[in-house]
């Protein structure tokens, strides 16, 4: 095994599952701190330590293990990742980062303190806040958690002011710091995925379309069906970001176009959901760039690899019944390649993706989607 080459990974869900893919051919060994030991990742790792994130000796022992550690999530205290950088251990993205990533109230200050584009915003307090804010700028308004929340958790859309009262109320009694935005009318809602390497170097994808249903990404197009000049706005406030707060590793930000305008929605400095379509439609998938990044190796090509690239997540169906046992059939589709993330099937559960390459965006569209058909039995009109 070559020295210097051993990451590990906090977390051991689907990006980790992913990431251990991409490990192999580079001959990188992970080793994972898995809250349980059949997580998606634990299950086709060797090496794993069985333990919280939120457990101060069991993230230093991952740390002892490994020459990087990185993450799949950002459940992490960044004070203590603070704690090990003084101590000499590397952590890639750094405890900075980490810190920015889990503080959307942070994120909106500092990004909009560069002049960078995002919703109108407010910290909230009180409920008064959120009233006011809404005769300023106009109802609905959206209430967020600052802090955690992920495909529409943590987010609640508020018609009026006595819909504020009741939320804003139920979600201080949950302990949550709030923050409110204006509800921006969406034209649709992109992508950037960025990656970084310690010495500076920046790679970026092109902008990828992100489909929305019930508040969680469903599915992913690259191109976009948008303007090159819309395109051309999200890469450049994306490097604009990279360059500003210099992470290290793959790095998603989501963008709202609403009247021809590109607003920062959020971002995750970690591999996303968003560039699941790079494992087979870019030169170098989001999951090898990371890897090359944390462990500062030259980055690769992010050229798409045909015109169309479709991805469509896996939910689980609403009968209960357990995807992986129709996989023949999905693997009729032309062209399907179905990802399992080694979870149980649940109604609702994302359990998987499947992407499409194809020439045409309607008909590479719809492969994809028929295969997630043969999968869950549940069709979309």
């Amino acid at each position: 095994m070559a020295i210097g080459r051993t990451v590990g990974v906090v977390g051991a869900g689907q990006l980790a599952r992913m990431m251990a893919q991409a490990a192999i051919p580079l001959d990188i060994r992970l080793v994972l701190l898995a809250a349980d030991a059949n997580d998606g990742a634990a299950q086709v790792v060797r090496d794993v330590i069985v333990g919280s994130p939120d457990d101060p000796i069991k993230v230093r022992e991952l740390a002892q293990a490994s020459d990087v550690i990185t993450f799949d999530h950002e459940l992490v205290d960044p004070e203590f990742l603070a704690t090990l950088e003084s101590e000499g251990y590397t952590v890639y993205p750094s405890a900075t980062t980490m810190a920015l990533a889990q503080n959307k109230r942070r994120q909106r200050a500092e990004l909009s303190a560069i002049g960078l584009p995002v919703p109108a915003f407010a910290d909230v307090d009180s409920v008064e806040d959120v009233i006011a804010f809404g005769d300023i700028h106009g109802w609905p308004v959206v209430l967020k958690a600052s802090r955690g929340g992920y495909d529409g958790r943590g987010v609640w859309m508020l018609d009026d002011a006595g819909a504020a009262t009741a939320t804003v109320a139920e979600a201080h009694t949950a302990g949550l710091t709030l923050l409110v935005e204006e509800r921006v009318p969406l034209d649709l809602e992109l992508a950037v995925l960025t990656a970084r390497r310690p010495n500076g170097d920046i790679a970026i994808w092109e902008p990828i379309e992100t489909v929305q249903r019930n508040g969680m990404c469903n599915e992913l197009v690259v191109p976009v069906q948008t303007e090159s000049r819309i395109a051309a706005e999200a890469v450049s406030i994306a490097r604009r970001i990279v360059e500003h707060i210099e992470p290290v590793g793959v790095m998603a930000i989501e963008f709202f176009v609403s009247g021809g305008r590109v607003l920062i929605n959020e971002l995750a400095p970690r591999p996303h959901n968003s560039g699941h379509w790079t494992i087979e439609g870019s030169q170098t998938s989001q999951f090898e760039q990371h890897l090359r990044a944390v462990l500062d190796l030259p980055l690769g090509d992010t050229a798409r690899m045909a015109p169309v690239i479709a991805t469509e997540n896996l939910l689980g169906p609403a009968n209960g019944t357990d995807p992986t046992d129709v996989l023949a059939h999905a693997l009729l589709i032309h062209g399907a390649h179905v990802h399992f993330y080694g979870k149980g099937a649940r109604p609702g559960r994302k359990l998987g993706h499947v992407t499409v390459l194809g020439d045409d965006r309607a008909e590479t569209r719809q492969r994809a989607s028929l295969a997630i058909q043969q999968l869950t039995g549940e069709f979309r009109s």
